[in-house]
């Protein structure tokens, strides 16, 4: 028996979880039936990702020994894997109530809560597991970030360097550190705490993102880029760090890289309306309109209460083909915008093709300043699309001046501007 629970534990190591499942067939079956050889079992049907496997085997032992603390834990653990939350939380209370000192359940509980962030719960279980056993590590790090969170940093420091000195290879707590230090602005600190995290766990996905967030903090934007790639080698299927390798790709002027990252984006995370954003800016930049219309929908569909995406649909529409073509989504669209604001004046503008005198007069009287901006912008585009290229420009070089850099349409605009060579661009040159 002892030989094949070493094989077994030999394939675990290297997280051949089949092969060892395969191992208990070799076992004694009145070895193979003992309650810590079958949840042992269960619990690598869960490493293995068939939780369904695992609660047979750990409702079995339930069934004769209801207060089986480790069975539980299996059945907690298959309900995590399953996303039942509301399950893993009965089955760990279970657990306390039979053994009120377990630090695995107190610590599972204590991250439920933080990821809930009940903060004043989460830091309930953690210490209760701390006094349970001062030295834990896990409980050390979740109480450590129920600090960090409530910005007591002294705090969360101390406990990070209890773990770490404890477990100096622990690559979990270093990076928690790591965002300690990021957040309190020790940037080399956070990068040398995520450098030998690297080392520990070099396929950590989000230990090469967090390192990646840090550099670009260090305004060493092509190392952070490399390190988002780095993860997104590690899981292709994780849609955060395209998020940030499309950002920095744009705004270095590799396009295509760019457009190659929103377009994953848009297929990992569909409801992340800033990647057809992008998408559709690059279009735009490239005069293919109807590719610029089709993805400024797709970002209106994600987010309708955007009601620039639908001006952008709109004037991409009427670039691509007749200025009639859009009139029917116009429609639908000012069915909900507010009928006081900006954003509707000009989509009937764009809707009914006449009104500008008006949609002027109430552009310039705007106060909000980028709010007017915008508008500005979209005038530009409607004389533009009209064929008055003078009085187009001049709204152009308004926005220009107007300076509203977070916006979506000044991007627009000084591309637009940089190629008419107009503007400040052109005198600088």
């Amino acid at each position: 028996m002892e030989s094949v629970l070493s094989e077994i534990a030999e394939q675990l190591s290297r997280r051949d979880f089949s092969s060892a499942l395969e191992l208990f067939n070799k076992l004694p079956p009145e070895e193979a039936e003992k309650t810590e050889i079958l949840v042992m079992r269960a619990s690598i049907y869960n490493s293995a990702g068939k939780p369904a496997e695992a609660k047979k085997i750990a409702n079995g032992i339930i069934a004769s020994e209801p207060d089986n603390t480790a069975a539980l834990m299996v059945l907690a653990d298959a309900a995590a894997l399953e996303g039942k939350t509301r399950d893993r939380r009965v089955f760990l209370e279970r657990i306390l109530k039979v053994d009120p000192v377990h630090t695995r359940a107190l610590n599972d509980l204590g991250n439920i809560s933080l990821g809930n962030r009940s903060l004043r719960v989460a830091a309930g279980y953690f210490d209760r597991a701390i006094a349970a056993e001062p030295d834990n590590g896990e409980a050390l790090v979740g109480r450590a970030t129920v600090y960090r969170y409530n910005r007591e940093p002294r705090k969360a420091e101390q406990l990070l360097n209890r773990a770490i000195n404890g477990n100096p290879q622990w690559a979990r707590a270093l990076q928690e550190r790591a965002r300690l230090y990021k957040g309190a602005g020790f940037l080399t600190d956070a990068l040398s705490d995520l450098d030998t995290a690297k080392k520990i766990e070099p396929e950590n996905y989000w230990i090469a993102v967090d390192r990646g967030l840090v550099l670009m903090d260090m305004n060493r934007k092509q190392e952070a880029l490399e390190e988002f790639n780095y993860a997104s080698g590690i899981n292709p299927n994780n849609f955060i760090a395209y998020v940030y390798s499309a950002g920095i790709k744009d705004e270095s002027g590799d396009y295509a890289g760019a457009e190659s990252d929103y377009k994953k984006l848009t297929k990992l995370k569909p409801d992340y309306y800033f990647a057809f954003e992008g998408i559709g800016m690059l279009k735009m930049k490239d005069k293919k309109w109807a590719e610029a219309r089709d993805a400024f929908l797709d970002a209106y569909k994600q987010a309708p209460k955007e009601y620039s995406y639908a001006l952008l649909a709109a004037v991409n529409w009427m670039r691509a083909g007749k200025l009639t073509d859009p009139k029917q989504f116009l429609a639908q669209v000012l069915r909900t915008a507010p009928r006081d604001s900006l954003e509707y004046t000009m989509l009937r503008l764009f809707h009914d093709l006449s009104g500008d005198n008006d949609a002027s007069i109430k552009v310039q009287n705007e106060r909000n300043l980028y709010t007017k901006a915008r508008m500005v912008f979209y005038l530009a585009c409607y004389y533009d699309i009209r064929g008055n290229r003078a009085l187009a420009d001049r709204y152009y070089l308004l926005v220009q001046e107007l300076d509203a850099v977070a916006t979506v349409e000044w991007r627009l605009n000084e591309w637009i501007l940089a190629e008419r060579g107009i503007g400040l661009r052109a005198e600088k040159k």
